[in-house]
């Protein structure tokens, strides 16, 4: 699951790169503003890393940038969940245009930076020039503790939260009883007065028929009466010609066969002309003028209105009105129901302190073994006789992040009292307290591929030949690619690469070479004595590299 190959194009000042690396300690070196740490960068933004505009190399509409790692069988059902198809290699890229728009892929698929994050997590470990800062602050302190010991805290902050949305739920109702009442007793009053009048769902609408129905029953009576006439009167009516007209065309039909399609279709004619005066006759019957029923109508509709005007509201709205305080009611009595509030806080809370427990018993049991393995690496990297411990002290109140406080104590020679990190240690000891501490914990994480960028600042002679010899330790069964500006660190490395800015019709670009041979030695000789290289610095350069110093040239 190495790195096996990394490509730029128009990333910074890069124009194009493309970069195969191999396994084991290799080391990126260069004058300062080189841009060493411009591959560090470029596969953090490859990874997922916030994207910028500015990392557009001047000139030029976009960046691209491309990751290549071997493929791991491990990652297959990650892939696939994600709708990413799985090869023989793990490919992600990324470009970013002027205007700051991404897009990513992983596999030739789009992907979001979040999984591209996501699978970066597992692919590699970053460990920056600057991680000793991070030793000063308690959420660092806390996370790499946590890290070492394999605790998530999902768990603990999902169950944080709803505690903490339980406890404001009841605070609020406590403070809001008195406006919770008023409120409660006006929603009674409302739905008491709507409640009286009982208004059905579809009632108003069905009230609106019939009384338009009933008021001008007059009307309609005579309307009805006048069409029956017309269909059955005296005289004959429509019916009665009807029918004629049908059975003079079908006595004739066997003559003019073209008459018996005529006489079918007024023979169905008859037939729902006589349907019709059929249901006229039945709507007569029953059609009666009733004033009491539209006084009642009118009472009723009226009490419909009286109350619609009143809440300003259509009165085929009151159904809904009346259900939504109802409802509202309903959520008031929930929330002024201080018991039921409380035992939710308590369940809430109970929830909380049984995760909590679990993680600070991890953090107990994990704590000793960390700072042993700490201070072992310590005893190698110029601090003998110093201490590191890991101290846990109970928080006067729970936290977001468990019932303890964590914070990483030091002591930098036999005999002292271990204090606050920040405190005792120096630039340098921080340093290399932070190099141990991620020598420790890289050596418990599942990623492959580690990268160390200039974490050995601040450190020099003995020491540096220390960090080299353990990158390269490493480098046994990981990948490491590391960042530095030391010679003993470089000799050390398996692999050298070096980045060089040049100038290329009036632009600087910067590009990175691989070293082997004299080119190798030239470039440690200049580490150890600055740009001027000389007969002495490429001596040392050879010894370092492990070849006899006699084979200098003259």
């Amino acid at each position: 699951m190495a790195l096996r190959r990394i490509a730029l194009r128009d990333f910074v000042i890069v124009r194009a790169l493309e970069l195969d690396l191999a396994n084991g300690f290799t080391v990126l070196t260069g004058e300062t503003g080189a841009g060493k740490s411009i591959l560090i960068d470029a596969l953090q933004l490859a990874l997922g890393n916030r994207a910028d505009a500015g990392a557009v190399r001047e000139g030029a509409e976009r960046l691209d940038v491309s990751a290549e790692f071997d493929a791991d069988p491990t990652l297959a059902d990650w892939l696939d969940e994600g709708g990413f198809e799985a090869s023989d290699a793990l490919l992600l890229r990324r470009t970013v245009d002027l205007q700051g728009r991404s897009r990513g892929w992983i596999n030739g698929s789009p992907a979001t930076a979040t999984q591209l994050r996501e699978l970066g997590d597992r692919l590699l470990d970053i460990h920056g020039q600057h991680a000793w800062q991070s030793l000063t602050r308690p959420d660092a302190v806390r996370g790499l503790l946590d890290a070492y010991a394999g605790i998530r805290t999902d768990a603990l902050d999902a169950s944080w939260h709803a505690w903490r949305q339980a406890l404001s739920a009841l605070d609020t109702a406590r403070s809001a009883q008195d406006s919770l009442q008023r409120e409660r007793e006006r929603l009674q009053w409302q739905i008491a007065e709507v409640a009286k009048l009982g208004p059905g769902a579809d009632e108003w609408d069905e009230l609106s028929t019939n009384h338009a129905r009933i008021s001008n029953a007059q009307s309609l009576i005579e309307a009805a009466e006048g069409a029956r006439e017309a269909l059955e009167g005296d005289d004959g009516g429509a019916l009665a010609a009807l029918s004629r007209a049908a059975t003079l065309l079908q006595n004739s039909e066997h003559i003019e066969p073209e008459f018996k399609a005529l006489g079918e279709v007024l023979a169905s004619s008859v037939a729902q002309v006589s349907d019709a005066a059929h249901s006229l006759h039945g709507y007569l019957r029953h059609a009666d003028i009733d004033p009491r029923r539209l006084a009642e109508l009118d009472e009723r509709m009226g009490l419909w209105m009286s109350l619609a005007r009143r809440y300003k509201r259509g009165p085929a709205d009151l159904p809904g009105l009346l259900a939504g305080w109802q409802a509202e009611l309903t959520a008031l009595d929930a929330a002024g129901d201080l018991e039921a509030l409380e035992r939710s806080e308590q369940a809430a809370r109970q929830g909380y302190l049984k995760e909590a427990a679990a993680i600070g018993k991890s953090r107990k049991q994990a704590a000793p073994k960390l700072a042993k393995a700490v201070t072992l690496a310590m005893q190698g990297l110029g601090m003998q006789g110093g201490s590191f411990e890991v101290q846990l002290q109970a928080l006067a109140q729970p936290g977001r992040a468990g019932l303890e406080d964590v914070s990483f104590l030091v002591s930098g020679h036999p005999g002292s009292t271990p204090r606050a990190i920040g405190k005792v240690a120096s630039g340098g000891e921080l340093s290399r307290i932070a190099l141990a501490i991620a020598v420790t914990t890289s050596q418990l994480g599942t990623a492959q591929t580690l990268i160390f960028d200039e974490v050995d600042a601040g450190v020099g002679g003995a020491v540096a030949e220390t960090v080299g010899r353990l990158m390269k330790q490493l480098g046994l069964d990981r990948q490491v690619l590391a960042v530095t500006h030391l010679p003993q660190v470089a000799a050390c490395a398996d692999h050298h690469l070096v980045v060089a800015k040049r100038q290329i019709e009036g632009r600087t670009e910067s590009g990175v070479t691989p070293l082997a041979g004299a080119a190798r030695e030239k470039e440690v000789a200049r580490m150890l004595g600055g740009e001027k290289v000389s007969q002495t610095s490429l001596a040392h350069a050879r010894e370092m590299l492990g070849k006899p110093a006699s084979a200098v040239d003259a």
